[in-house]
């Protein structure tokens, strides 16, 4: 047993500052105490008792024996303590053994390590799956701390649903209506695959009792160079759903604030406002409308684009330097709310708008395309907006019976495209306006000054608020890692790191705030390399590796890496 595996096998170490405290160590299933005694001495020479062992195990009877002095046998402890000898070796030099409880202790980790050859190491980078649970810890856990497949199912769904949501419907007026729906079904079938084959790879790398995340399968099968790229495009993945997140709390913190200022300086922001109200984001060559004429003074300090993306900083920068994220985690049971108020929403818009559509009359104001070549807009955003492929394996990794981990990403899919078919195609078929007046947020489709879109932006911010440093703290838990070894270095280290990350945020914000744009380049970045490229070429040198290769299957493969490219690169041609 190496050192390394024993520090992982120990557990979790919790001590009181107090001179001659007792030092708590969770194994396995029991606890044990050490006397620390007045410096805290058996802890510091933990690791060395433990070398100690495995010397110790690999020598016959008659050498152990003749290692302690006569008096040393006489002071063996009985068989329920420990056949571990009184003094401990250290490069030559000998140690006074520890006492009684510290012996039984170091029994017993070797006794477990017997029991479980194949220790479970978790490295800083594997993340803790209740990051992603809809629930809190512990509620939809059984006593082993495993999850039903109802979890899974709804953790995976939650977590995929982001911001891509709110651009949908504008995606499919990009796509034309039919070509808008085909591509949505299919990008689900090919991201599912995709997906399937990272949670496959993670579990054969994961057999013999190690943690891992697709980074460190990339690395098996690619080298060092694998790893890298695995985690870079992780990483960007993660940036630009911070940037997008950015731009959306600074528009629904602009709308939330102007329509409570409304109401105090006495203006009735729902004077005007019918069941049939409407914006159109855009001009008919689709460029965004002028702001409006008359600016006060609270219009130049409340500016959407130029201020409000550094006032939100206030608010922001102090969340994202909490060292633990687990207090956000308790909100995540939001993003379903979120997700079902918008839905009753946008339920209630058409019913308002009823249905518009006209696929024959080109000059009915109701037009709708059926196919547009502007269709890689969508396949960008669907995906960053199907993409969970970096965060899949700490969703399913506590999963009650693994051997439906397939059923459930599948079952999982097919709920997302179906919210995603649900609120695009609504929204799209029910709008009163000319379709290219259809925003790349649809709630900017919608007047401020509405109740309703009021509360659904005050309460998407407010999640976003509680989601945003979850997504710092797995940018900083992959990138410290690989940089420094550790999750968190230092303040120092966190504190630059943040920093860095709300300034890219800020910038976008006010000199890009267009999260249909951002969404579609950064799927499509993203997506060539950690849905298309990597999970098929680890598959293809797996089976090349099992003797399992065929021409088909390198056929097949490369075609969906050629997709992928195909996919980034058509994203510059819509510019």
């Amino acid at each position: 047993m190496s050192v390394k595996e024993a520090k992982f096998t120990i557990g979790s170490i919790n001590s009181s500052p107090d001179d001659g405290s007792l030092v708590d160590v969770d194994i396995g299933s029991q606890n044990s105490l050490i006397n620390t005694g007045s410096q805290g001495g058996s802890v510091p020479i933990l690791n060395r008792q433990l070398r100690s062992i495995s010397d110790y195990g690999r020598q016959s009877p008659r050498s152990r024996d003749n290692s302690l002095s006569e008096g040393d046998r006489k002071r063996r402890k009985p068989l329920h303590h420990s056949s571990i000898p009184t003094y401990s070796s250290d490069g030559g030099n000998l140690h006074h053994a520890v006492d009684a409880q510290d012996s039984a202790t170091l029994n017993r980790v070797r006794y477990y390590q017997r029991l479980q050859p194949d220790p479970v190491i978790v490295p800083d980078h594997v993340l803790p799956p209740h990051i992603f649970s809809v629930f809190p810890t512990g509620v939809v856990t059984d006593a082993q701390g495993k999850q039903h497949s109802i979890i899974t199912i709804f953790s995976i769904w939650n977590t995929m649903m982001g911001t891509s949501l709110l651009s949908m419907p504008w995606a499919i007026q990009q796509a034309g209506f039919v070509m808008g729906v085909v591509l949505l079904i299919v990008m689900a079938g090919l991201t599912l695959y995709t997906c399937y084959r990272v949670v496959k790879s993670v579990e054969s790398a994961g057999k013999n009792g190690v943690l891992v995340e697709f980074s460190d399968v990339c690395k098996s099968y690619l080298g060092r160079w694998g790893e890298i790229v695995s985690v870079f495009f992780s990483l960007s993945a993660l940036i630009g759903a911070m940037i997008v997140y950015w731009v959306l709390m600074s528009n629904f913190l602009y709308s939330t604030v102007t329509f409570c200022y409304d109401r105090i300086v006495g203006d009735d922001p729902t004077a005007n406002i019918t069941e049939s109200s409407v914006v159109c984001a855009y001009t008919s060559n689709n460029t965004s409308l002028p702001p409006p004429s008359g600016s006060t003074t609270f219009d130049e300090v409340w500016d959407q684009t130029k201020t409000v993306p550094l006032f939100l900083c206030l608010l922001i920068f102090p969340l994202i330097n909490f060292k633990s994220p687990t207090f956000f985690t308790k909100f995540n049971a939001l993003g379903t709310l979120s997700v079902f108020f918008l839905l009753s929403y946008v339920c209630k818009m058409a019913a308002d708008w009823k249905i518009n559509l006209n696929f024959t009359d080109t000059e009915s104001p109701h037009y709708a395309e059926v196919f547009s070549w502007n269709f890689p807009a969508l396949t960008g955003i669907l995906a960053l907006g199907y993409f969970i492929h970096n965060c899949v394996s700490s969703i399913i990794r506590n999963q009650k019976r693994p051997e439906n981990n397939g059923r459930d990403l599948t079952i999982a899919y097919l709920l997302v495209a179906l919210t995603y078919l649900f609120v695009g195609v609504m929204f799209y078929a029910s709008f009163p306006l000319n379709k290219d007046c259809i925003a790349d947020n649809l709630l900017d489709n919608l007047p401020h000054s509405d109740p309703l879109s009021f509360a659904a932006r005050f309460f998407l911010l407010f999640q976003m608020i509680t989601l945003f440093p979850l997504l710092v703290y797995i940018t900083r838990v992959q990138l410290m890692d690989q940089l420094f070894g550790k999750a968190y270095p230092s303040v120092k280290h966190v504190l630059a790191l943040n920093t860095c990350l709300v300034t890219i945020s800020v910038l976008f914000a006010i000199f890009l705030p267009k999260i249909g744009t951002i969404i579609r380049f950064s799927g499509a970045f993203c997506g060539l390399a950690y849905i298309f490229t990597l999970p098929c070429l680890v598959y293809l040198l797996d089976q090349k590796r099992n003797g399992k290769l065929t021409p088909i299957k390198i056929v097949l493969h490369g075609f969906v890496i050629l997709l992928g490219l195909v996919n980034f690169i058509a994203q510059f041609l819509l510019l």
